[in-house]
């Protein structure tokens, strides 16, 4: 009786956020217009979306930094995009933090990192996003509004922070999201590191050509961001560069872009 009655209590819960925080159509239509690598999904996709971004919304808080007011409008593009990736996954993959930090443009971090010798170095990095275990996700307001346009580069910086959200699920930034079994996550290493190999040998190479952005050759952690944002804005071109990294995402995301 008592698992029934919270199944029960749970549905009610969620019936009111979905309608509390219900999104206007016109709203939701001028966000789908912007970012035509969402509007491309089916009927269904797109309302289940829907649900899961008045989901996000209901319990994420939105920062605007250097003077930035972030509007209902904007905070739904954010959402949409946050929320592709986990369109299957489930809103609790997000669970594990609440901020979501929105500067106009890109920011310059200063960074301090120790040599071998002890030795310890000072250097200024630009940043258009950054994602910290447990938050805030810092954002750039100017790279998430052209999302749309750099679709086709496979450049999407929601995309990417989030996808680092998802790989810190299990403690540690390394390009190996939280997998259900064991060998699911021996499956995902032993395909993972051998696609990453491939590719910094490509970078190394001066290979100008890869669908994926350099980037992803720092780390096997930045190589699994920028594949995950290749794999929901230009879905095409990644499947034919790396088709067996597309297969591991289709199962681990439990869908496919392409269908």
């Amino acid at each position: 009786m008592l698992p029934r009655l919270w199944r029960g209590v749970s549905r009610w819960r969620e019936t009111r956020t979905l309608q509390r925080y219900a999104i206007p159509d016109a709203m939701w239509d001028k966000v789908m217009a912007a970012y035509p690598f969402i509007s491309c999904r089916s009927a269904d996709d797109r309302q289940e979306l829907r649900s899961l971004v008045s989901l996000f919304l209901s319990r994420k808080e939105f920062h605007g930094a250097q003077g930035l007011q972030v509007t209902d409008e904007m905070a739904v593009a954010i959402a949409a995009q946050a929320c592709l990736p986990i369109l299957r996954l489930g809103i609790a993959a997000y669970d594990d933090f609440v901020g979501i930090v929105v500067h106009p443009d890109e920011v310059v971090a200063q960074r301090e990192v120790m040599d071998d010798d002890g030795v310890v170095h000072e250097y200024d990095e630009v940043l258009t996003g950054e994602a910290v275990s447990g938050g805030p996700v810092m954002l750039a307001w100017s790279d998430v509004e052209s999302a749309g346009e750099t679709a086709d580069l496979a450049y999407n910086v929601v995309i990417h922070e989030f996808a680092h959200v998802l790989d810190m699920a299990d403690g540690e930034a390394d390009g190996v999201p939280l997998l259900p079994t064991a060998k699911a996550r021996e499956g995902w290493i032993e395909c993972i590191d051998a696609e990453f190999e491939r590719f910094v040998e490509r970078i190394d190479a001066g290979d100008e050509n890869t669908v994926l952005d350099p980037y992803g050759a720092e780390g096997v952690e930045e190589f699994f961001a920028v594949a995950a944002e290749a794999f929901f804005v230009a879905p095409q071109a990644m499947r034919s560069e790396h088709p067996a990294l597309y297969a591991l995402f289709t199962g681990y995301f439990g869908q496919d872009p392409l269908a």
